[in-house]
């Protein structure tokens, strides 16, 4: 896993990994204890760059008159934390030397105006053991990388941290966003949800950071964008990695300098929102092919957890198949009680067995269509569809048969065929199923089939 090389006094948060697996995570902090007026104020921060000075919208907030509205910031990059004097009127002295930028070492003395502050680490370095837990949040499993995953989350939600989740297509990698955000400190804030690859290219800057009014045919009237509706909460950024190379130093800009500029407007707007981001692309290759900026991707690329696809948990299944029975709205009666209660052991086991190449995606479709077809209190194996029932995906010896390996085939062509169509027509359904020559309804057939959406704004005409 790609990093970005720091000194030693200076490491960045990341997770460090041996033989694949996630063996410790450090959390890059720093603090601040502020001397004013006789009393000590400690503050402490993860984020990137940390502004200082009299306006409430500053991070660190020093009300004395000596000191300008918007006077320091402290940014952290790739050799350290560097202190830039953002023009203030009285200036900014480390160690009793004025300065215009420079690097902060432990133990210095900061003076902001005539106010002083000590400068040091706060770093915490955490061992990460399965959690002995089976679920999180909104997650469930008791496999051990989900049970590492859970320790991972339970340490970073609390934190500023931007995290890029890694996966395939349903996993449930929009469930681990949202368990962040409820874990964390912004979790009575909004959180905005974005699909990066369901918008059309030429709306993407607006809907993510506004318009003003006529900044360009059809901009009737001034518009907020995701990031200023999510002040105060967390940004998630679904399919990173479809995110136009143009808009790219954009994000990169609100990531940094917290501030976003709407399209036609003229001034930078603060804000404060955490980014999580997700993709089911490699970013690593992404960025060696040119199609994702670098510097962004080390911006983003602060904690990066990947999502196993369900085929590697199988453990899994029988919880995830029970929690679905217990909480689908198309598993109540018109007394709103249940009416499937179990899951037979047969059925239980094909479940297990098969490969779901849609994830816990599909698994979630494939149990709400057996609570369709299931006529009883318990769905039986014959309430399952014939690809998940199947009893000869396998041979004796585990290995793939040649009927498998052309299932798998023709099923990783099929979902990966109607995404692509979903894309190029920004999730237009009628659109999509015109281009592949198909009838709307078994296109719509096919994407319940691999538990494929075309996005919340998408519709069909």
């Amino acid at each position: 896993m790609s990093s970005a090389k720091f000194p030693d006094y200076a490491a960045p948060t990341k997770i460090a990994y041996v033989d694949n697996r996630p063996s410790e995570l450090h959390l890059r902090r720093c603090k601040f204890v502020l001397e004013a007026g006789g009393r000590q104020q400690e503050r402490t921060f993860e984020q990137g760059v940390i502004t200082i000075g009299a306006m409430e919208d500053n991070d660190l907030v020093v009300n004395d008159e000596t000191v300008s509205r918007y006077h320091a910031k402290v940014q952290q990059t790739t050799d350290g934390y560097l202190l830039v004097d953002e023009n203030s009127t009285n200036g900014t002295f480390i160690n009793r030397v004025r300065i215009k930028e420079a690097f902060l070492k432990p133990g210095c003395t900061i003076q902001i105006g005539q106010v002083e502050a000590k400068f040091d680490f706060a770093d915490e370095r955490v061992q990460i053991t399965p959690s002995d837990k089976d679920r999180l949040g909104l997650l469930i499993g008791r496999n051990i990388k989900m049970r590492e995953i859970y320790r991972i989350i339970e340490k970073i939600a609390p934190t500023a941290t931007t995290v890029v989740i890694e996966g395939e297509t349903g996993t449930g990698k929009e469930v681990v966003a949202q368990t962040i955000h409820q874990l964390s400190d912004r979790k009575e804030g909004p959180m905005m949800i974005f699909d990066c690859g369901a918008v059309p290219e030429n709306l993407v800057e607006s809907e993510l950071f506004g318009h003003e009014k006529g900044s360009f045919t059809g901009a009737i009237m001034t518009r907020q964008g995701l990031f200023e509706m999510g002040h105060g909460g967390t940004v998630f950024l679904d399919e990173l990695g479809e995110l136009a190379l143009d808009l790219q130093p954009k994000l990169l800009r609100a990531l940094e300098q917290r501030e976003i500029r709407r399209v036609g407007g003229a001034r930078p707007l603060k804000v404060d929102v955490r980014v999580i981001a997700a993709t089911n692309r490699d970013l690593d290759e992404e960025v060696r092919a040119g199609r994702f900026r670098e510097d962004l991707y080390y911006r983003l690329s602060v904690v990066r957890l990947y999502l196993p696809p369900l085929r590697e948990r199988p453990e899994d299944i029988p919880l995830l198949a029970q929690h679905i029975l217990e909480k689908h709205a198309s598993n109540r009666d018109e007394k709103g009680k249940r009416r499937v209660i179990e899951i037979e052991r047969d059925a239980t086991e094909a479940l297990c067995a098969y490969k779901w190449p849609g994830n816990v995606r599909e698994l979630v479709n494939t149990i709400e269509r057996a609570l369709t077809f299931c006529d009883g209190q318990s769905i039986r194996l014959q309430d399952l569809p014939e690809t998940a029932r199947s009893t000869e995906s396998t041979s004796s010896n585990g290995s793939a048969t040649f009927k498998d390996a052309k299932e798998r085939w023709v099923a990783s062509f099929e979902r990966d065929y109607i995404i692509s169509l979903l894309r190029r027509n920004g999730g237009n359904i009628s659109h999509a199923a015109r281009e592949a020559d198909i009838d709307r309804k078994y296109f719509r057939k096919l994407m319940r089939k691999y538990g494929i959406e075309a996005g919340a704004d998408a519709g069909d005409d």
